[in-house]
């Protein structure tokens, strides 16, 4: 594989001469610039070898770097020749500053402006002071390049009734076209899938772990839409799904409709579409209006129809772990320490013994012992995959997508009896998950304000994480959804009735072990003898979190009447689909904890 790469980077380099240019930029990002990228358009891949889900590499005609943050710093070794590339830090030395610093003023920086977003090209331009010149490609040179190119899944498109989504695409493009006319936009282009996917009632399986279809659209404030796909993906019933004003258009024609919006205000997300978007339109003489993607708000707060279809999910996908769970207790007793794929890939075929299940909603993170500690662990990454340790915890993060719904749980199982440190710290990560579970907020509170209850036990004890205590997640789109977050890092965005988060405290001490519980939450409404509206949350989830790894100790009374409420309602909903062994293990599972 290293002289294939250093084949490409050569490549690179005669291209780089031809045009007079000094350094080609390639992030790992698409035109979408989404959370995952289909196979066709992993470039950075084809660039260096390097398989990870973040990077960036920087060519230039006679050095060549590679940045990959923590995670990736042992498989970016194995993957990426060091004699062609250099190992840079993605976040502690970003790649436009080591241009900087290792190229001369007057040096031409080629970057391709449809793998940017329109702040990232921005903030670069006023950041190059060194007498840099980034210049914005029309082509790829990789796509020209690159000879056995996988063609695109373009995957026909799946129309959801209004018994799955509950309110026909008419009613929100009016109401989005109202939020433009209040905002004086004749038009917004939307560039991100599951906001497409959202307004139009479509999906589709273009990407894996996302049910979307690669496509752009463009709604004017009079509430239609040109939307940008190929008509042969769309069955013959899309026009009456839709409803009138909906004008299905080839995609290549996507800049002159661009350029047709000369002299319109056009609203623009600069975070999420690509810069290219944002130059066709200025050059096209069109006023950009520069805010959030309108789709983004109204997508998080689900409807009752959502709601119920998020809440039957879980059930069916509660089962499915749960009979993981009980799967794995029984091959630990007998004996058999299985590894990590070989765990990963049982966990899915329970999941797929529901129909409905269409694909993970995420890569299955499958970590034993000290692979754990690394919250973000993918076993497909190493060189071989971990094996279960006795005495110890294994951490399984997964999720899947169905019609109704999209789950994300994280369960840490205890294998054998592991120690008073691991029981310790996995009791005060329960005790933040429950102080954050059982949370009353008045109207207006964000997730930022949120967080402190979910690591307030482990602060106690000089202990934290080092990631987000909670992400929105969307009904049978990305599993990672904004606007909403709970986590350090301030967001504006308020909680609102009908959206959903995760609730993920974890700790993680490297070498040793890691945990995380993770349920997902509904934001409700809920009543009170006082005289505002009082806001909380209600767990979706519905399987058995460890009781064996629980220090009663360090539990109060009140955290351990939610422990047992909520195994409760899981043995109630899921028991009557379980039988046997499964069914025993169950009872056992959810059995009420005493002191």
């Amino acid at each position: 594989m290293q002289s294939v790469i250093s084949q490409r980077v050569a490549q690179i380099r005669q291209w780089l001469e031809a045009e007079q240019l000094d350094a080609l930029v390639i992030p790992h990002e698409d035109e979408y610039l989404g959370e995952y990228i289909p196979e066709h358009n992993e470039r950075l891949l084809w660039a260096t070898g390097f398989t990870g889900s973040a990077g960036a590499a920087v060519i230039g005609r006679d050095k060549a770097a590679m940045f990959v943050d923590g995670r990736y710093v042992v498989q970016v070794r194995k993957q990426v020749p060091g004699e062609v590339f250099e190992y840079r830090h993605l976040i502690e030395e970003p790649p436009m500053q080591w241009v900087a610093d290792h190229f001369a003023a007057g040096n031409k920086i080629a970057v391709d402006p449809r793998l940017h977003s329109g702040a990232w090209l921005k903030r670069t331009q006023q950041s190059l002071d060194s007498g840099l010149a980034l210049v914005l490609l029309d082509t790829n040179p990789i796509d020209t390049l690159w000879q056995d190119r996988p063609a695109p899944t373009l995957s026909d498109a799946r129309l959801m009734g209004l018994d799955f989504v509950g309110q026909h695409s008419r009613d929100k493009r009016a109401n989005i076209a109202a939020s433009l006319q209040k905002q004086k936009a004749d038009a917004v282009l939307l560039t991100q899938l599951d906001s497409i996917a959202w307004l139009l009632n479509v999906r589709g399986s273009d990407v894996h772990c996302l049910p979307v279809l690669l496509s752009a659209a463009i709604l004017h404030n009079d509430g239609s839409v040109d939307f940008f796909i190929d008509q042969a993906r769309l069955p013959a019933e899309f026009e009456a799904h839709v409803g009138e004003g909906v004008r299905v258009q080839a995609p290549e024609t996507l800049k002159n409709s661009l350029k047709a919006l000369n002299g319109k205000r056009v609203l623009l997300d600069p975070t999420t579409s690509n810069a290219w978007a944002g130059q066709t339109l200025r050059d096209a003489g069109a006023v950009i209006i520069e805010g959030a993607d309108p789709c983004m708000l109204p997508k998080a707060a689900k409807n009752p129809t959502e709601v119920a279809g998020m809440k039957a999910s879980h059930i069916r996908d509660g089962v499915a772990v749960s009979k993981f769970l009980a799967w794995v207790d029984r091959q630990v007793a007998a004996g058999k320490l299985l590894d990590e794929a070989t765990l990963a890939d049982q966990l899915w075929q329970f999941r797929i013994e529901d129909p409905s299940c269409t694909d993970v909603s995420f890569d299955t993170i499958s970590a034993a012992g000290g692979n754990a500690a690394m919250c973000h662990y993918n076993h497909n990454n190493q060189p071989e995959p971990g094996v279960l340790q006795m005495d110890n915890v294994y951490l399984v993060d997964s999720g899947g997508q169905y019609p109704d719904g999209t789950t994300d749980i994280t369960r840490t199982i205890a294998i054998g009896n592991p120690g008073d440190e691991v029981k310790q710290t996995f009791t005060l990560v329960l005790k933040g998950h429950i102080a954050l579970a059982s949370a009353r907020f008045p109207r207006g509170t964000t997730g930022s304000q949120l967080d402190a209850l979910a690591r307030q036990h482990l602060w106690a004890h000089g202990f934290d994480f080092d990631h987000g205590t909670g992400h929105g997640v969307g009904h049978f789109l990305n599993v990672h959804e904004g606007p909403q977050r709970i986590s350090k890092v301030p967001n504006p965005t308020a909680l609102l009735p009908g959206m959903v988060l995760s609730n993920e405290p974890g700790y993680y001490r490297a070498d040793a072990f890691g945990i995380r519980i993770e349920n997902l939450e509904l934001v409700v409404e809920v009543p009170t003898e006082g005289d505002m509206t009082v806001l909380g949350f209600e767990s979706l989830t519905r399987a058995p979190i460890d009781r064996r790894l629980v220090d009663l100790s360090l539990m109060t009374d009140s955290e351990l009447a939610w422990l047992n409420t909520y195994h409760q309602t899981v043995f109630d909903v899921i028991s009557p689909s379980l039988q046997g062994e499964d069914l025993a293990w169950l009872t056992q599972a959810t059995a009420p904890l005493n002191r």
